[in-house]
């Protein structure tokens, strides 16, 4: 049984989101078309003010519901052309030094760790099949790995779906 303290406790930690109102939502669907609208160019669209656009951006953003604003590279005009998506199975006791190799490693773009045989899916962007056979080798003193090249990307990587107005 929690004591009514403890649940005060645990509720003072938790942070409020702000309701998902239809002006949210629309600044939400606006904000994913263009991350990069200025206040004044969202309030107009949204029939609001530009206070009042801040303030929801303010909430928005200290609750989690939006956790950044990103810049998109495009790795081969960087010199990174090969893709790969990296399965993991760790050894005995390799987890958290799996996950901090991948944390420390900067052609990782995603670590994910994953229900089923494997434990992690990992996607990395490398200069060549030579670079990716160097990556594999730091990661395989840990674990078995299984690769696969990104041979073309279908649908580009996107914000999560957002729930109807």
């Amino acid at each position: 049984m929690v004591s009514s303290t403890n649940a005060g406790e645990a509720a003072s930690l938790r942070i409020e989101k702000p309701p998902l109102d239809e002006i949210n939502l629309r600044l939400l669907i606006e904000l994913r078309a263009d991350p990069r609208l200025r206040t004044s160019e969202l309030a107009r669209r949204l029939g609001v003010s530009a206070p009042t656009v801040r303030e929801r951006l303010a909430r928005l953003e200290e609750s989690g519901v939006i956790r950044g604003y990103r810049l998109e590279l495009d790795p081969a005009a960087l010199g990174l052309p090969v893709g790969a998506w990296v399965r993991l199975r760790p050894g005995p006791g390799q987890i958290p030094r799996i996950i901090e190799l991948a944390g420390r490693t900067p052609e990782v773009v995603e670590c994910h760790r994953i229900s089923g045989e494997d434990c992690f899916l990992i996607r990395v962007q490398v200069d060549s099949i030579g670079g990716l056979e160097t990556l594999l080798d730091k990661f395989i003193v840990h674990g078995q790995t299984t690769s696969s090249f990104i041979v073309s990307t279908t649908v580009e990587p996107r914000s999560v779906p957002l729930p109807p107005l």
